[in-house]
This record gives C-alpha cells, structure tokens and sequence, in this order.
C-alpha cells in the first residue's frame, strides 16, 4: 500500500534517500570516468552498472542490444516509467587535469588505438541512473507501478537505441507508458532546463565514394579526375540549403571529410567525403538527402566518371520531439522540488540523440502508437565559474564554457550529480506517486 506525502515531506525523503547512497554513488562515477569504453565495447562499464542495480533488488538483464542493460523494479499496480542513461565514450584524450581522469586507450574497429575520455558526460548519466534506483528502491512504500532503468550503448554512433529495440526492448520487457532522459549542458549546477516540442536535431553522416580513372598528373585528358568532381560537390552542396529550404527552417549540410590522392603528381582513382545532415523537421530532412545524393550523381555524370557513385549511410537519428504535454507535467514535478528560480528555459539544440528512437514507433521499429517522452538538460557549470562568466542568460553563457566532446570538459560535480539523481527522481514520481 503507497501512502502519500505533501511536497515538503516527498522532497526531505527524497533527500534522506540521496544522503544514505550519493557517496558509493560518487565512487562508482568516478570509477567509470576513469575507464571509459568506446560504443558497443562497454563491457566492463555495463558489468559494473548491472551489479549495482542488482544489489539494489532490481531484476536486471544484462546484454540487451549487445551491451545494454534493462533493470525493473515492479511495485504493484501503476504505470511503466522508463528512465535511460547512455554508458560510450569518444575517442579523444583527456585534459582536464582531475585526479581522477582517464589514460585508457582502445582499439577501434578500423585497428587503430585512440586515447578514450567520457567527454560528453555519459558516466554522469550512467550513474544518476544508479543513484535514482537506490533513491526509489528507498521510497517504494510511497509510489506503485513499474520503474524500468535503461543503461544505453554507443549512443555517440547513434547505433544503442535501435540495437536495443531490435533485440526486443518492448517485447522481452514491459512497454513503457512514458519515456524520460536527461543530458548534462554547460548551464548552472543545479538548475534544470526544459524545452517543449522540437528540441534536437536529426542526424545522418553520409559517406560518398566518387569513382574516377586515376592516371599520371601531367596527363589529365587520359584520365577522370574525381577531385575536380569532388570539389563541384562540395561547392554545389552548399547551394541546398539556399535555394531548396524555405528560409524559416534550420538545415546544416557540412563537409567534414574530403580525402582522395597519396601525392601531387598522381591523379587519383577515387575521392571519399563524409557529409554530416542536420535539421529539426525528419520530411525535411529525407528531402535534403535526397537532394545531396541527386546532386552527386549529376556531377558524376557531367564529370565522367566510368561508374555510379556509392552512397553509405554510416549513422543517423530522427529529430527528438518532447510531448508538449509530458513536458509540463515533468516541468512542474521539477519546480517543486528544485523552486521555479533554479529552472531555464533550454534553447533549441542542433546536436543530435537516438533517444528519441525509443518513443518513435516507425523510426525504432517497434509496433503500435509512439511512446511520449520528455528529455530535460542539466547544468553542470560550478556556481563560481557561472557567475565569472560573461552573458546575461544561459544561451549567452554557453557560448563561453567548454562544450560536450571539448577535451576539458567535465560535467561530473558533486552538485550536478546530485540534481541529476533528483531530477531523474523526482520526474518519475510525478508519473507513479
């Protein structure tokens, strides 16, 4: 039997709860900070996560799209709550001097070691995962339904979501009647940050292959030279958002990789780019791919080429859309708890998650209506390095701080670990208190 609680006496329990885990919770952050692992390679980080669900009464699946964990504590009747947290992380080496930070080095799939480093916060996430499942294994007697804990892999390669899915999140599991994650920003400690509808971008990273017919550089007529092709391409791409998007909508297409010869004097067979697509409407965004890949295949038919060019689509995401509505509903749970005063409103972000695959039921594959889902930011940025900072709103701030995938970015203070746990907490109660 659940008894209820006045707001005052939720939010002290709420902290009881926090005091008695927040340090093995500190040390297990600081564990997974210190031993990052590259996408779906998270075996260890994914061990230790499942072994402190477990030891909290969860019952834990391990291996679930790979390297993911599903953890379930039921409690009676009531609704599905589905709380995710992301465990990969990047590839790059770590300078942010703490005691604790990361020298481990991995090999990636293509055989070449690179330095690894949690810049993107994801061990933070990964462990306010850990610290709301003690704080809610703690408060059973005051909420009933079923709290289901997501560990996500390599959501930097927006593969975790769907290979999750696919190996039967919502079959294997019980399906989730609201959707809730939480992703750390460059805002204040402490405070929380919502966003309604359109709050992240779609994404796909497309790689070209043009083909040409390679040759001695003093003989360019006996030869197609797939760089001057690639470079019409380049030029011509950016004519796409100019003249083919209506102004009011927001798309990026960026060149990030262009690659073709070995030296001056020899005209290449082929010349690889790697194109990376964003925008916030997912119609749009099939129309601007589409649009990149006409565009190349004209260019090869003006340039020559002696085949077709080959597209790759290496990863790509929909756009994430919070429900209107859940939003709210969070948002008013979260000013409870935290005061109005330590909440902002979170601007419209062009980064990317495949968080939202797991509400989309067309996108991820899955049967029946889509899921809501409500994703909400934290701030990570300490209260003296917040008020140092030049800008009179957090938009104007960040544009100063150390952003995610930054080498000395490090999201992972007392304070905003805490809120984290709090924040994650707080807004699964307002669906099953």
């Amino acid at each position: 039997m659940t008894t209820q609680l006045d707001c005052f006496t939720f939010k002290s329990a709420i902290h009881t709860q926090l005091a008695a885990t927040i340090e093995d919770v500190k040390a297990l952050y600081r564990q997974l900070h210190q031993h990052p692992e590259l996408p779906f390679q998270e075996h260890n980080t994914s061990a230790q996560l499942a072994k402190a669900l477990e030891s909290l009464g969860y019952h834990v699946t391990r291996n679930v799209g790979g390297t993911g964990v599903v953890a379930l504590l039921k409690n009676g009747e009531g609704p599905t709550v589905m709380l995710r947290g992301d465990m990969d992380a990047l590839p790059i080496k770590e300078e942010t001097g703490l005691a604790f930070a990361s020298q481990v080095t991995a090999v990636t799939e293509n055989g070449a070691e690179v330095p690894l480093m949690h810049a993107c916060g994801h061990d933070l996430h990964s462990s306010c995962i850990v610290g709301t499942a003690a704080v809610m294994a703690g408060l059973k007697e005051h909420w009933s339904g079923t709290l289901m804990l997501i560990c996500q892999p390599a959501e930097e390669i927006f593969g975790g979501a769907k290979a999750m899915l696919e190996d039967g999140l919502y079959t294997r599991f019980p399906r989730p009647d609201i959707i809730l994650g939480q992703h750390n920003m460059p805002a204040l400690a402490g405070t929380v940050g919502h966003i309604s509808g359109s709050a992240m971008a779609a994404c796909t990273n497309l790689a070209v292959t043009i083909h040409g017919a390679g040759g001695h550089g003093s003989m360019p007529a006996q030869t197609v030279d797939p760089v001057v092709i690639a470079a019409h391409v380049v030029t011509r791409l950016q004519s796409i958002v100019s003249r083919e998007v209506p102004p009011e909508e927001t798309v990026v297409v960026t060149v990030g990789k262009l690659h073709a010869g070995t030296q001056a004097n020899i005209i290449p067979h082929i010349a690889e780019l790697e194109i990376n697509i964003r925008s916030f409407d997912n119609a749009l965004h099939r129309q601007v791919v589409a649009s990149i890949e006409r565009i190349i295949r004209a260019e090869c038919e003006a340039g020559r080429t002696p085949k077709p060019p080959t597209f790759q689509v290496l990863n790509e995401t929909i756009a994430l859309h919070n429900d209107p509505m859940a939003v709210e509903h969070v948002r008013h749970a979260h000013a409870e708890h935290f005061g109005v005063a330590n909440l902002y409103a979170m601007p419209r972000l062009n980064g990317s998650e495949d968080f939202p695959l797991f509400g989309n039921a067309q996108a991820g594959g899955f049967s029946g209506d889509d899921i809501p889902y409500v994703y909400w930011f934290i701030g990570a940025t300490p209260a003296e390095r917040w008020a140092n900072t030049p800008g009179e709103n957090v938009s104007q701030k960040m544009r100063h701080l150390e952003m995610p995938h930054s080498p000395y970015y490090f999201p992972g203070n007392d304070v905003t670990l805490r809120s984290g746990i709090e924040a994650m907490t707080t807004g699964a109660l307002a669906y099953l208190s």
